[in-house]
């Protein structure tokens, strides 16, 4: 088969891995040219969602009830509800998870399911296939083939967990960067006269340009705040979405200032002081372990250049004179 022995080919490898890296230089000088603007696509559907959440609610208290319910459709759900995947993969914590990385209700949580239920088959279907087709050129083993395949089906276990990971520490630092700033907009609202409401809508409308996620978070704190009857609750709720320590005492300090009627721009300044000084203080860590960092890269790739600057015209020198 022409297609084998294309794999097989060194030289055919070697021109797929060079395009492959030509493709990805590319990409990724034109990448920033190519980003559009998504926030004021996102900002909408916050306010779709907080209208739709509105009329939930209304509803729910015309029929006299006291939840709101409301059914997902899709294949995902039918999957789920007809493999009982649910319980079979059940895990607490995946909703907080979900809710951390902006993966929000129960389609994303469906689709979670269905990966986690179905990449590891695939991903041992495709090893099995490599080895089959690749094993005698590869001298592999039966068990070292059974080895292979099992590694990528717990590999595909575990993909749908370690993307959500990343995806909640790349939410987090992005929350992390703009936050004191958006704590700053925040104090200057409040002083102004604003409700706290109206000062976390207009920050999260100022902030997007340096942070979406944080943006998205402070738009829907602010239609928590418009319908839940308890406003702690939505304070609380935008401290475990983000999960970041200084939304965690912000939203301390709000409970605090609603239940006991202290000040809430003193407490918004101390708070805003104390997230800076937080940044400062992750800024001060990263370049301590710098140096410590760095000291492998140049011994990898200095030292042997050095090397080779200092000791080649002197071995050129002691080749000339035994060549004479």
């Amino acid at each position: 088969m022409n297609w084998v022995e294309a794999l097989n080919d060194p030289t055919f490898l070697a021109s797929i891995l060079l395009a492959g890296a030509a493709f990805a230089t590319v990409l990724t000088i034109f990448a920033p040219l190519m980003k559009s603007d998504k926030l004021a696509a996102r900002m909408k559907s916050v306010g779709e969602q907080r209208s739709a959440l509105r009329r939930r609610s209304r509803a729910a208290i015309a029929r006299g009830e006291g939840s709101l319910r409301h059914s997902e459709g899709g294949v995902a759900k039918n999957i789920v509800s007809k493999l009982n995947l649910s319980k079979l993969l059940q895990d607490d914590t995946i909703d907080m998870k979900l809710a951390q990385a902006g993966l929000r209700g129960k389609g994303p949580q469906n689709f979670f399911y269905v990966c986690r239920a179905g990449v590891p088959f695939v991903a041992a279907l495709v090893a099995g296939v490599l080895v089959w087709i690749n094993g005698p050129q590869w001298k592999l083993q039966q068990m070292q083939g059974v080895a292979i395949i099992f590694a990528s089906f717990l590999f595909g276990f575990y993909l749908p967990n370690i993307y959500v990971t990343n995806r909640i520490a790349k939410r987090k630092q992005s929350i992390m960067r703009a936050f004191p700033d958006s704590l700053d907009m925040l104090l200057i609202c409040v002083e102004a006269g604003m409700t706290i409401e109206i000062a976390m809508g207009r920050v999260g409308q100022e902030i997007g340009a340096a942070s979406v996620e944080l943006a998205e978070e402070l738009q829907l704190c602010t239609a928590e705040l418009s319908y839940l009857p308890d406003r702690r609750s939505a304070y609380e709720n935008l401290a475990r979405r983000t999960d970041h320590p200084g939304v965690k005492a912000v939203a301390m300090a709000l409970v605090q200032a609603e239940r006991y009627g202290t000040p809430l721009g003193q407490a918004l300044r101390v708070m805003a002081k104390e997230n800076r000084d937080l940044r400062m203080n992750e800024a001060e860590k990263k370049a301590a372990a710098l140096p410590a960092q760095l000291t492998v890269p140049m011994i990898a790739f200095f030292l042997p250049v050095l090397c080779a600057i200092i000791l080649a015209p002197a071995m050129i020198q002691v080749s000339a004179q035994f060549a004479k």
